[in-house]
Formats: structure tokens, C-alpha cells, sequence
């Protein structure tokens, strides 16, 4: 073999080896770190203990995640396919329009921590659109985490559904 072609085959290997150490230290970053910014919702789905689906933000949900660096974090969710009320008045609507605003929405906020260990994330839920909800501790499975993407589970949800979604980092 030829000087030339040592010396390429070197500097491959390398630039190989320096973006493949670059991708390994991305991914020992602590896992609250990576979770600390905004969050788009790509999919939202409740599953019932006999294996049938809910869609219960409809076909169309859509939603923000925010975890802060200090511990801190906010959740909406609502459904995308909603009507419009037809009065223009939340405070005015009729039955039919009134009975799928809530159940279509959800909202919460409070304080987090992070188990590195498990891959779970604990929710303390200071506020919640649903009642019930204020001042309980959320689970969160984290089943796959990279720079643009996170998906975990509510193994705990309402109702005795099972939640999966889908987070795309925001721009």
C-alpha cells in the first residue's frame, strides 16, 4: 500500500472517531438536561385496558411541553378539530358545544424531577385544568429520548388509560 493511501485512510478513520466521540458525549448528557426546553406534541394516544385506542384530542391534537433548567414545568394539550362556538362567548355556549371543550383540553404545570436511573421522569402538579389532578404526582416512563424527539408513557393516567405521546423539539 501506497504513503498516499495510508495517510487517507487515517484521516477517515479520524474524522470518523471525532463525530462518533461528539454523538457519545451528546448522549451522556444527564437526561434532565436533555429534556430542558420546548416540546411540540406530534401524537397523543390512550389506550384502555382491553387494547382499544382513545383519541381523546381527537385525530388532530396539538400541544406544548416546557421543562425549565430550574425544575419547573407546563403542559397543554388540546384537540385541533374543535368548532368554533358560535356565540364567541366561552361563557355562552350551547350544550353540544359546551360538552367538548373540556374533555378536549388539558392543562397542567408545576415542578419536576428526573430519576437518570429508571428513565422516569415525577410531575408535582401545583395546577390542572382537571381538579382532581392538583397536587398528585405524575409518571412518566421516558421510552425514547434523542436531540429532536421524546416519547414516554402515563402508566397512571384517568380513567385506567394508558397515555403514549410524541414531542418533537420546537424551533
Amino acid at each position: 500500500m501506497n504513503r498516499p493511501s495510508i495517510l487517507g485512510i487515517a484521516a477517515m478513520t479520524a474524522l470518523g472517531l471525532a463525530v462518533l466521540s461528539g454523538s457519545v458525549v451528546a448522549q451522556q448528557k444527564p437526561l434532565k438536561e436533555q429534556l430542558v426546553g420546548n416540546w411540540t406534541l406530534v401524537s397523543s394516544d390512550q389506550v384502555r385496558p382491553d387494547g382499544s385506542k382513545l383519541k381523546q384530542f381527537g385525530a388532530n391534537p396539538t400541544g406544548v411541553n416546557v421543562f425549565d433548567a430550574n425544575g419547573r414545568f407546563f403542559v397543554l394539550i388540546a384537540s385541533a378539530d374543535d368548532s368554533k362556538i358560535a356565540s364567541n362567548n366561552p361563557n355562552k355556549t350551547n350544550s353540544e358545544e359546551g360538552g367538548g371543550l373540556i374533555p378536549e383540553s388539558m392543562a397542567y404545570y408545576g415542578t419536576y424531577t428526573v430519576n437518570e436511573a429508571e428513565k422516569v421522569v415525577m410531575l408535582h402538579l401545583e395546577a390542572s385544568t382537571f381538579p382532581n389532578l392538583i397536587g398528585t404526582d405524575q409518571k412518566r416512563i421516558i421510552t425514547y429520548l434523542t436531540a429532536d424527539e421524546l416519547k414516554y408513557t402515563n402508566p397512571t393516567a384517568t380513567r385506567g388509560l394508558q397515555v403514549y405521546q410524541v414531542w418533537k423539539r420546537a424551533e
